[in-house]
């Protein structure tokens, strides 16, 4: 059973809220196979899924990337944007042809600072997905080493 994700915009603010928001989206589309952004990376924008998968991965030093989540329609691509310094903590690639909805980072922190309740509001589901985001990659990267053994001891 799948867990209902806090990154589905529509599950997580209110319809006024989540106008606001959507007003200020355009849609940008990404061909299979294409990197939306890299750990390190600026973090100026970020999507909402319409159409498609987004893989998630983080680098494991000595192993190359490793798949932290797959996110589909209706959910957040992108946290790094909220929080200063404003860089990407890990990385994102189109799995299949994806539609999605982009916002412009700046714009959208602006007008959480014009209006304390749409923030608050705004950075409270950003919050709920980067918990999930970071229970996901603990998940992952047990499952990651426990595939493969440990060869110290502790």
């Amino acid at each position: 059973m799948r867990i209902l994700s806090p990154a589905r915009l529509a599950n997580a603010l209110p319809p006024a809220y989540r106008d606001r928001l959507m007003a200020q989206a355009h849609e940008v589309n990404f061909p299979e196979g294409t990197r939306l952004f890299e750990e390190g990376g600026r973090a100026d924008r970020f999507w909402i899924v319409r159409s498609g998968i987004v893989t998630l991965d983080m680098h494991l030093p000595g192993s190359g990337p490793a798949l932290i989540e797959r996110l589909g329609p209706g959910e957040l691509v992108g946290w790094s944007w909220l929080l200063a310094p404003y860089e990407w903590h890990n990385g994102a690639e189109a799995a299949t042809p994806v539609r999605t909805d982009q916002f412009d980072a700046t714009a959208v922190r602006m007008m959480m600072d014009a209006d304390p309740a749409f923030g608050s509001m705004v950075g409270n589901w950003v919050a709920r997905v980067l918990a999930h985001r970071l229970q996901g990659t603990r998940v992952q990267l047990l499952q990651q080493y426990a595939n493969h053994g440990s060869t110290s001891s502790v």
